[in-house]
């Protein structure tokens, strides 16, 4: 990826799209310093890393009126956790670089001056460690039948790191309509005998959710995401991000 400027900026929170309500995303991560300077330190501070985390910043225009509005999606989340994913270059195909995170929301600020635009802003702090991974699926695509995704080469995971796995439902249209999505590995692309390896709740409305592997080596490097869809004429838009940490 090449030097950026930044017109389409995507952040995922739960079910909730900011793109077109949001007009600054910011990431931030830090490893607190731990001093551990001694006598054997040569007359140099040592330092350790403590415990890290990540903030999600954002701020844009108000609007309110569904659960896919930044107001009610807010206020619906507002305490709780879940998954955040952003991406700096529209997520629009699958291996487009990802950031993603269960974050908790910290805060959320609105309103201003008369005949201002209603402004909206909010922080939110990581729950789980910031993984650098890729979209596995694209958010504009609509699914209405059971199927698979695009295989992505991740590589295998090493014993003590996990696969981290975001999904976010943005729209659900039908009669009864359920979407259950899955984590599948394999040796190679052709995912021939795949692996199911983490499987979500199933999905009947808008939100996010958000699973990670036990922590154990699983030497298939390639990854993709799956699902299975029922009802009648069911209609799903959402989007996936995975990646190893």
């Amino acid at each position: 990826m090449s030097k950026t400027v930044l017109t389409n900026v995507r952040c995922f929170a739960a079910g909730l799209d900011l793109t077109s309500s949001s007009n600054k995303i910011e990431l931030s991560s830090e490893v607190e310093e731990k001093e551990s300077t001694n006598y054997a330190s040569q007359g140099w501070k040592e330092v350790l890393g403590g415990l890290a985390s990540a903030e999600i910043s954002g701020e844009g225009q108000w609007e309110a009126a569904d659960a896919t509005k930044v107001d009610d999606a807010s206020w619906a989340q507002f305490g709780g956790v879940g998954p955040w994913s952003i991406s700096a270059n529209n997520a629009a195909n699958v291996g487009d670089l990802a950031y993603f995170t269960q974050a908790l929301r910290c805060d959320y600020k609105l309103f201003d001056a008369v005949g201002e635009v209603a402004p909206w802003s909010s922080t939110a702090k990581s729950n789980w460690p910031l993984v650098r991974g890729q979209f596995a699926h694209s958010p504009g695509t609509a699914r209405t039948a059971t199927g698979t995704g695009t295989g992505l080469n991740l590589g295998a995971v090493a014993a003590g790191r996990r696969l981290h796995a975001a999904l976010h439902v943005l729209s659900v249209a039908g009669t009864t309509p359920s979407i259950t999505a899955r984590v599948e590995s394999s040796v190679d692309n052709t995912f021939a005998s795949p692996t199911t390896r983490l499987t979500f709740t199933a999905a009947t409305a808008v939100g996010g959710q958000i699973l990670r592997t036990a922590g154990t080596a699983i030497t298939d490097p390639w990854w993709r995401v799956a699902w299975t869809i029922s009802g009648t004429t069911p209609s799903f838009l959402f989007t996936a991000a995975l990646g190893i940490q």
